[in-house]
């Protein structure tokens, strides 16, 4: 994966998004480059979303935070997301991100030190263990009971 400079991380008041690139395997095994855009609302404070934006039109994926920050350190995750570290081929330390569906298979590589960075902000935007304070429960039944 070609060395990127890192992005800044924008914040939007409560919100936080960021553009990475994702050095992903294609079914030949070719390595593509697909630009990336990392986003994070403190009333959505357990999610991080990873939009992937392609010309045939984006395609987003919500994913656990505290995943993505496990699996810095170890082999996290069961069922559709795996996350683990690894090093690539120029020894530098990335996060590979398995990603599994009915349509298929993706499996991506991130710059680790931009996603720590980025799950870094939104550690500083909602601290651990204070992420239920922020959910709008009475929001979510009242949405909940009006699609009924």
């Amino acid at each position: 994966m070609t060395q990127q400079p890192m992005q800044p991380i924008r914040a939007t008041g409560q919100s936080l998004s960021q553009s990475i690139l994702l050095a992903c395997v294609d079914p030949w095994g070719r390595v593509v480059e697909v630009p990336t855009t990392l986003g994070y609302r403190a009333d959505d404070p357990y999610a991080v979303a990873l939009v992937f934006h392609s010309a045939s039109g984006d395609v987003e994926w919500v994913v656990s935070r505290t995943l993505l920050l496990q699996g810095l350190a170890a082999p996290t995750g069961e069922g559709d997301v795996r996350v683990y570290p690894s090093i690539d081929e120029d020894a530098r330390v990335v996060a590979i991100l398995d990603f599994c569906s009915p349509d298929g298979r993706l499996i991506a590589q991130a710059d680790s030190l931009s996603l720590q960075s980025f799950l870094a902000r939104t550690f500083e935007l909602v601290p651990v263990g204070t992420e239920s304070g922020r959910l709008d429960l009475d929001g979510l039944i009242a949405a909940l009971l009006d699609s009924e």
